[in-house]
C-alpha cells in the first residue's frame, strides 16, 4: 500500500505542493498562483491539484502534511500584521523608537528605520521590576494588571506581547502579568521570556512584537487550514517549517509564528543539504529564484550554516542595522528582491532598475494576462526568447508576449532602446544584482564563491543560474528534477527540530554549577515537549549544545557548538580550547590573560527525518531531438543565438549536449548559455559546465 507524504510551501507568486509515494519513490508536484488576499484559497487548489494527478483520495494522506509559508515575513515586511500590543516595564515604552542607537550609516543626514511593528500608542507600562540578577524587585499588582487590560481592549487588540527587563533571569512577573492577561483578554499572549529569553533589551523587545504582530496572522490561517483539511478527510496531522530547518506541530508554530520568518527559503536550503549529500558536493551555492525575491545560501560539509539572530524589514537590503534585529536561530541566508515578478523602471539618476518592487501573483507580470501592466523580469525573459510562451506552467497558463511588449515599449522609449535592447538589460541588471548580493553574502562570512557549484531551482532559478554562475566564476551547475518545487520537497527530507537559547552569564570555567545544570535540564524539557506535540517518543530526541561566549568586557560574542548527548558534553578544558579555536579563526588571534565567560546557552533538540528515497530517475533510453529552435538574444552586447529547444522528459540520462540550449519542462526552464555544456546525471539531473576558455 502506498505511503503519500504531502508538502506545501506558499511562495509570493506560487504556491506549490508535492506528493511523494514513501515506498515506491514516485513524485507528483502541482503549482497555483498564490492568493495574497486569502492564502488557504491557493493551497486549497494546489493540493486538489497534485491529489488529483496522484490519483489519491484525502484519506490516504495519513502522514503528516508539512508546510513552509512566508506568511509571517510577508505580514511584518508589508506591514500587514495583526492589531498587536505591548506591555512592558514603566519607563521602557520607547524601547523600540530608541533602538540600540546604532546608526547603519554615520553620513546619512536622511537615515531611515522601519517603523516598529507595534506603535506607541499601544505600548503600555506596568510597574514591575527583575534585578540584573534576577531578584524580584517589584510584581505587578491585579488592579494595575486588570486597568491594563482594559486599555488593551480599549485599543482593540488582536493580541498581546508581554516583555519586561530582565526577564530572560527571572520570568516570574511576566508569567503572572501574562496569564492574568490572557484570562481576561481572550485574545493570544506571547511572553519574551518563552520567545526570545536572552540578553539585551531592544531585539529581545523587537522579537516579542514581532511575534505578537503575527500571532493573529498565522493562527487564523492555520485554525482555518486545520477545519479544511478534516473537512476534506486527510488523515494526517500538520507540521510547519521553521527558519532553523527543523518542522514542528502547527500548535507550536502558531505559539511562537515569529520562528517561521524564514520557513520558505529555509526549506529550499534543506533540499540543498539533501542534494549535496547525494552528488556529493560537500560545497554547493543554493540559489534559488522564485516569482518574488531570490535566495542564496552556502552549503558547506554538506549542512547550511545557521545564524542566531538576522534582520528583516531591511529599509536598505545591503544596510545591516536597518531593519527589525529578531533573536531566532535561522539558516543563513541572503535574500534579493529579485525574481520573475521583479518590475523594472528608472532610479533616480535615470538608469534602468529592477526590483525590488515585485508584481507578485496578483497581478503578476503582464504576461500573465491578469491586468499587470508594468515591465517584470518575466516579460523580459520572454521577449529575449528564454521562455516558451505556449508551455509555461505546462500549457496551463500560456504567457502573452503582445502584453509583455506593450509593457516594456514606454520604458524602452524613455531609455531610448529598442524593446529588444531593453528586455535584455533588464536580465542583466537582475542577474548582476543576484550575483552582486551573494557574492556579499559571502564576503560577509569570508568565503570565497570562485569554484563552487550552483544548485539552480524556484521557478526562474534555473533561467537565469548559468549567467549568475559566470558572474560569480562558479564553472558548474546542478538543475534537479522538480526544480520549481525544490523548496517544498525540501520539506519532506527536514527533521523534527528546535533550537532553544538562554542566556546565564558564567565564567566558563563555571560549567556544571547548579543553576547551569538546572537551566540545561530545563531546555532538554522544553525541547521533549516541543518534540512531543509533533509525534516524536521522548526516547528518540537528540539533543546538540553551544554556547556563546566572549572575552570578559567585550560586547559581542561567538557561538560555539560542542557536540552532542543525553548531557553537557565537553570539560572546562575542552570548551575553553573549541572557544579559542573558533575564536582565532574569527579574528585572528586569542587574549590569553583574559578570561573569557558564557553569555547564551544553546540546545537543538531533534528526531532523525524517516528516510525518503524519491525516485528521480531520467528516461533510460531513446535519442534526444530537439521540437523546435528559435532565436535567443544572450546579452545586449551580442548577436541573437539560434537554440536547440529540448523536452526535458525526453532527454536520456548520458545525453550530453552543447549550449546554448533550452530545456522546456512544466514548471520551469532551463537557459544553457553559450559557452556552456550539459549533461543529463542518472537521477534526472542536469549538470552543467562552464567551458574553458580557448
Amino acid at each position: 500500500m502506498a505511503d503519500w507524504r504531502l508538502a506545501v510551501d506558499i511562495g509570493g507568486t506560487f504556491t506549490d505542493a508535492v506528493m511523494l509515494d514513501a515506498d515506491s519513490g514516485r513524485v507528483v508536484v502541482g503549482k497555483e498562483l498564490t492568493t495574497p488576499a486569502d492564502p488557504l484559497e491557493g493551497v486549497r487548489a494546489a493540493i486538489a491539484s497534485v491529489t488529483d494527478r496522484a490519483g489519491v483520495a484525502p484519506a490516504q494522506v495519513t502522514a503528516p502534511i508539512v508546510h513552509a509559508t512566508t506568511l509571517v515575513t510577508n505580514a511584518l515586511v508589508q506591514r500587514r500584521a495583526g492589531r498587536a500590543a505591548l506591555v512592558v516595564t514603566r519607563g521602557f515604552a520607547d524601547t523600540l523608537a530608541i533602538r540600540d542607537e546604532h546608526r547603519y550609516d554615520m553620513y546619512d543626514l536622511q537615515i531611515e528605520f522601519p517603523d516598529p511593528p507595534i506603535p506607541r500608542e499601544r505600548i503600555f507600562e506596568a510597574d514591575e521590576r527583575v534585578g540584573a540578577r534576577g531578584e524580584v524587585l517589584a510584581a505587578p499588582g491585579a488592579a494595575e494588571l486588570d486597568r491594563i487590560a482594559a486599555e488593551l481592549t480599549a485599543a482593540g487588540a488582536e493580541a498581546v506581547g508581554v516583555c519586561f527587563v530582565n526577564s530572560y533571569m527571572n520570568a516570574a512577573n511576566e508569567r503572572a502579568a501574562g496569564e492574568r492577561l490572557a484570562d481576561s483578554l481572550g485574545v493570544p499572549v506571547c511572553l519574551s521570556a518563552e520567545v526570545a529569553p536572552q540578553i539585551r533589551e531592544y531585539p529581545r523587545m523587537m522579537t516579542t512584537a514581532c511575534n505578537a504582530a503575527a500571532m493573529p496572522v498565522l493562527g487564523s490561517y492555520l485554525d482555518d487550514l486545520e477545519r479544511w483539511l478534516a473537512v476534506e478527510g486527510f488523515g494526517g496531522s500538520v507540521l510547519m517549517m521553521l527558519s532553523n530547518g527543523g518542522v514542528v506541530a502547527a500548535g507550536e508554530a502558531a505559539r511562537v509564528p515569529i520562528r517561521l520568518v524564514e520557513s520558505g527559503p529555509a526549506a529550499g536550503a534543506l533540499a540543498g543539504a539533501w542534494y549535496s549529500r547525494r552528488l556529493g558536493e560537500d560545497r554547493l551555492l543554493c540559489f534559488d529564484m522564485g516569482g518574488t525575491t531570490a535566495k542564496a545560501c552556502l552549503i558547506e560539509d554538506f549542512e547550511p550554516a545557521l545564524t542566531s539572530a538576522f534582520e528583516i524589514a531591511r529599509v536598505y537590503r545591503f544596510k545591516k542595522g536597518s531593519g527589525y534585529p529578531v533573536l531566532v536561530p535561522s539558516v543563513d541566508l541572503v535574500e534579493i528582491g529579485a525574481g520573475g515578478g521583479s518590475l523594472a523602471g528608472v532610479d533616480e539618476l535615470g538608469l534602468l532598475r529592477v526590483g525590488p518592487v515585485s508584481a507578485g501573483a496578483d497581478p503578476g507580470p503582464a504576461s500573465y494576462g491578469r491586468g499587470g501592466t508594468a515591465p517584470a523580469v518575466t516579460d523580459a525573459d520572454l521577449l529575449v526568447g528564454y521562455l516558451r510562451a505556449e508551455s509555461f506552467l505546462g500549457g496551463e497558463m500560456p504567457l502573452a508576449p503582445d502584453a509583455a511588449r506593450r509593457a516594456v515599449e514606454p520604458l524602452a522609449d524613455r531609455l531610448d532602446l529598442t524593446v529588444e535592447s531593453l528586455a535584455s538589460g533588464i536580465v542583466e541588471v537582475v542577474d548582476q544584482n543576484m550575483a552582486a548580493s551573494a557574492r556579499m553574502h559571502a564576503v560577509e562570512r569570508g568565503v570565497d564563491l570562485r569554484g563552487v557549484t550552483l544548485l539552480a531551482f524556484g521557478g526562474a532559478g534555473p533561467v537565469h543560474a548559468c549567467r549568475v554562475a559566470e558572474l560569480v566564476e562558479a564553472p558548474r551547475v546542478v538543475f534537479p528534477p522538480h526544480a520549481s518545487v525544490l523548496s517544498a520537497f525540501g520539506t519532506l527530507v527536514t527533521p523534527v527540530r528546535i533550537d532553544l537559547a538562554r542566556s546565564l552569564l558564567r565564567p566558563l570555567t563555571d560549567l556544571r554549577s547548579d543553576d547551569t545544570a538546572a537551566l540545561l535540564e530545563s531546555m532538554r524539557s522544553e525541547g521533549r515537549r516541543v518534540l512531543a506535540g509533533a509525534g516524536v517518543p521522548a526516547t528518540e530526541v537528540r539533543f546538540r549544545y553551544g554556547i556563546d561566549v566572549r572575552y570578559r568586557g567585550q560586547g559581542n560574542e561567538i557561538t560555539v557548538w560542542l557536540g552532542e548527548g543525553p548531557e553537557w558534553p565537553t570539560g572546562g578544558a575542552e570548551t575553553l580550547a573549541a572557544f579559542e579555536a573558533e575564536y582565532e579563526r574569527v579574528y585572528g588571534l586569542t587574549i590569553d590573560d583574559v578570561p573569557a565567560e558564557v553569555v547564551t546557552w544553546r540546545l537543538s533538540a531533534w528526531a532523525p527525518v524517516t528516510g525518503v528515497a524519491p525516485d528521480l530517475a531520467a528516461p533510460a533510453a531513446g535519442a534526444a531531438v530537439p521540437i523546435q529552435r528559435r532565436t535567443v538574444r544572450f546579452g545586449r552586447d551580442r548577436e541573437p543565438d539560434e537554440a536547440a529547444i529540448y523536452e526535458r522528459a525526453g532527454l536520456p540520462a548520458g545525453t550530453r549536449l552543447d549550449g546554448p540550449v533550452i530545456v522546456s519542462e512544466a514548471e520551469t526552464t532551463v537557459v544553457i548559455r553559450p559557452g556552456w555544456s550539459v549533461e543529463v546525471h542518472a537521477d534526472g539531473s542536469l549538470l552543467a559546465e562552464r567551458k574553458a576558455p580557448a
